[in-house]
């Protein structure tokens, strides 16, 4: 593991040491199969599959101590006990804007379940509350001109990066004023002027599409010669995505180009109801970095302040045209997969260890301890989130519902929906264009 993390030593990220993971080739099936049988590489379990006790064993135990933010700022910022303003993480005004942030993605998300059961948002709708810390550590430090491409658990991603509630809140509800003007819906969120490249149902799918994006950042600057577009891309994806080919020819052609990309594996445990150790034969996908040539690095996904630090790094190693970086940031859902799901595959002991590791009580716990924040200041906040979040349900509500001429739009090349045709004109415009066809 340390071999693997020297060669990319000079762009500062360290891997995850863990003292009691080394395995040499004599008892390296034994110790494995020990491993999955009796506990979990992760802090999370799989109780129903492995184990008899998820949160007891040695192993579980020390990967629980082991999982910290492997950033070189961050472990000599911990090795300095001085406690003095210097040496916080983040100042005031930093500690506020993030605080504020994941209470409106978790804010937002109590309101959709809310409206889901109220019978104003159709279809799957998947929540995100438990995963703040991954959404606000890594696109609150972007830039607008910056893209992110995000999965089918969308809705606090776009929230992040911009993207006004009441428009996601009307995207939900399938009206006009939504950010897709009422057709995308809660799984394809998308905003040219935030440059919020889509949510993408299918797993994986949005990965070429951030490989893409972060492709037209390298060109305009090398081949364009535009000197300050220095422009990079995240990708939100999965557990489950990373056992997919889409997966690992980004991660080839994204390190061979060297492209300005960050690969963030948002890894809470569970693909619907698949156990992450038992769909995976090496459950540290961070590693599959370093098979590519690119740093590869694990944090723990319910702390948002380790979670910004190592974002901080690899957003400045993209800027600088050093390449891409994969992130595994270890969390948890708090609710099931989506609303329909009733979640019932989760042992109750492991749902329970993580609610108590509430990353939006960390942040505030942390600030109180180090003078950042009163109590007066943090509920001024939440009470601010919550008639924010009210508005943007009145303001849907009220909306009006896409009229029936845009249901063709955005589906062929010319606005009209009908494509067209060899003479430059429309085809709906040609006499014979319904020619044998029923009219409805």
């Amino acid at each position: 593991m340390a071999a693997s993390a020297s060669s990319f030593a000079a762009n500062k990220f360290l891997q995850p040491i863990n003292s009691t993971r080394s395995i040499d080739n004599n008892n390296k099936k034994t110790l494995l199969g020990n491993q999955l049988k009796d506990s979990s590489f992760f802090l999370g379990s799989a109780k129903k599959l492995y184990m008899k006790k998820p949160f007891s064993s040695q192993n579980s135990k020390s990967r629980s101590n082991g999982v910290f933010a492997v950033s070189e700022v961050v472990k000599d910022k911990k090795l300095n006990t001085d406690s003095s303003l210097s040496n916080l993480l983040i100042t005031k005004d930093e500690g506020l804007e993030l605080y504020e942030d994941m209470v409106l993605g978790r804010a937002f998300e109590d309101m959709c379940a809310q409206m889901y059961y109220r019978g104003k948002m159709f279809g799957f709708v998947h929540l995100y509350n438990g995963q703040e810390a991954v959404s606000t550590g890594f696109i609150r430090l972007l830039k607008k001109e910056d893209s992110v491409v995000s999965t089918y658990r969308d809705h606090v991603h776009a929230l992040s990066k911009g993207v006004p509630a009441r428009q996601v809140m009307s995207e939900l509800f399938g009206k006009a004023t939504g950010c897709c003007r009422g057709q995308g819906g809660s799984m394809h969120m998308f905003s040219k002027e935030h440059n919020v490249l889509g949510g993408f149902a299918f797993i994986g799918e949005g990965i070429p599409v951030a490989t893409g994006a972060a492709f037209t950042s390298k060109y305009r600057r090398e081949v364009m010669k535009e000197a300050d577009c220095d422009h990079v891309t995240m990708a939100f994806f999965g557990d489950g995505t990373c056992n997919n080919g889409q997966f690992f020819e980004c991660l080839n052609m994204a390190a061979l180009w060297k492209l300005p990309i960050i690969f963030v594996v948002e890894n809470n445990l569970w693909a619907i109801g698949m156990s992450h150790l038992r769909s995976t034969s090496d459950p540290e996908i961070w590693k599959k970095g370093p098979a590519f040539g690119m740093p590869g690095v694990h944090v723990d996904g319910m702390d948002v302040l380790k979670v910004r630090e190592v974002a901080k790094e690899a957003v400045a190693r993209a800027r600088r045209g050093d390449g891409p970086t994969l992130v595994e940031c270890e969390t948890y859902r708090f609710r099931g997969h989506s609303l329909a799901d009733p979640d019932e595959l989760r042992d109750p002991a492991e749902k329970n260890h993580y609610a108590a590791r509430d990353p939006i009580s960390a942040l505030k716990k942390y600030m109180f301890e180090n003078n950042l924040a009163s109590e007066a200041e943090l509920k001024a906040i939440d009470k601010k989130i919550d008639e924010l979040v009210e508005e943007a349900v009145e303001f849907a509500d009220e909306s009006p519902h896409p009229v029936r001429s845009q249901l063709l739009e955005n589906v062929f090349a010319d606005p009209k929906g009908f494509g067209i045709g060899p003479d430059g004109r429309y085809r709906c415009e040609d006499p014979k264009f319904t020619e044998g066809t029923a009219h409805v």
